[in-house]
């Protein structure tokens, strides 16, 4: 079985977005680079809205190409899954999606794609590691995910780190309010205008999330 891995392009600050979820120059480093991630720059999973493709450094696209590969599941909150509509039911990584929500999936909204909803997190995560099989399972960060660390289910922290400062906004862990200990990082990878990173979340104490 593969791994929860917590994940999102972040500023120094600890930010994902602004408060009006404008993401500013975070994701400017998937196109500012001269390496597609894919090797035949297939526009699938360019989300952006440019229709350039995503290209990085050559550092970046190694470490994002093999990160990708290696997602079955994304599991995401219903306030992303409605500001991108589920990314039309064609998420940029893995195969299927899990929504954290109390509310359940939009009437209608594409019954061809694997997408589940749950409103609690414990059945959200298995539900993602088994569509996921052998694969990883993808959280991403924001409120949804830091209720998912907060009930001890996630086993990494990925976090690709852009040199800007947001002052405020929407944060990498959410409302999270205790703490937990990461182990030292054993991925530490210099992109151009990037430094990814990785860290093995400690075993610890588990606190009750509450899902708003």
């Amino acid at each position: 079985m593969g791994t929860v891995t917590m994940h999102n392009v972040v500023s120094v600050d600890g930010f994902i977005a602004d408060l009006n979820d404008d993401v500013g120059p975070l994701h400017d480093w998937y196109f500012n680079g001269d390496t597609p991630i894919t090797p035949s720059d297939d526009q699938e999973f360019d989300h952006s809205g440019t229709g350039s493709g995503f290209r990085v450094s050559r550092a970046s696209a190694e470490y994002v190409r093999s990160t990708w590969a290696g997602i079955g599941t994304i599991i995401m909150g219903r306030h992303l899954f409605d500001l991108v509509n589920g990314w039309e039911g064609r998420p940029p990584a893995g195969d299927h999606v899990v929504v954290l929500s109390h509310r359940p999936k939009p009437a209608g909204w594409h019954p061809e794609a694997s997408y589940h909803f749950f409103d609690d997190v414990t059945a959200a995560v298995d539900k993602a590691k088994q569509l996921a099989g052998d694969r990883n399972v993808a959280v991403s960060a924001g409120d949804a995910a830091g209720h998912i660390l907060a009930a001890g289910l996630v086993d990494e922290v990925a976090m690709d780190v852009v040199p800007v400062v947001f002052g405020s906004g929407k944060r990498f862990f959410g409302g999270i309010n205790a703490q937990h200990l990461l182990e030292d990082p054993h991925v530490v990878i210099q992109g151009e205008r990037v430094l990814h990173l990785r860290f093995k979340v400690r075993a610890g104490s588990r606190a009750e999330p509450d899902l708003a």
